[in-house]
């Protein structure tokens, strides 16, 4: 099963594709892993933004996506923008969309160390929140058991 890891920056989504079968996780490659919502007060612009996701998950079989999840109060508060595309993201058919907050990702973290330094990871240095959230996903159940 393949997750998405996303990070909201601003209007900007960041991506990770990334499995895990028979305990090992695996990176996979996507075209894109940026997006950006070009004009958020247009309905028919969040409606394109909203559709290229929905095509991107189906095109590489994402089963469920992972929001790294943004306070809505306080000096680190998320923007309106940064809401509208989560809320896009969320009601997207066919993917399970689940939010992390830095506290459950960094619980499992701690049960659940990254096997390597993220520079090994061959990914660009803005994925890494994506990547942690999605790798914090596919480690949650191991914390459970």
């Amino acid at each position: 099963m393949i997750t998405c890891g996303i990070e909201i920056k601003s209007s900007e989504v960041i991506l990770c594709l990334l499995s895990k079968q028979d305990g090992l996780f695996q990176i996979a490659d996507c075209r894109q892993t940026r997006h950006t919502l070009n004009n958020p007060n247009d309905s028919e612009s969040l409606r394109k933004f909203q559709f290229m996701l929905k095509k991107l998950f189906e095109d590489y079989k994402v089963k469920r996506a992972v929001i790294r999840e943004r306070p809505t109060k306080g000096k680190f508060a998320g923007a309106s923008v940064g809401f509208k595309i989560e809320a896009a993201i969320q009601l997207i058919d066919n993917v399970q969309v689940d939010l992390f907050s830095g506290a459950k990702t960094k619980d499992i973290l701690q049960h659940n160390p990254m096997p390597i330094p993220f520079k090994a990871t061959g990914l660009r240095a803005f994925q890494e929140g994506a990547f942690t959230v999605a790798y914090a996903a596919l480690s949650e159940h191991i914390t459970e058991a």
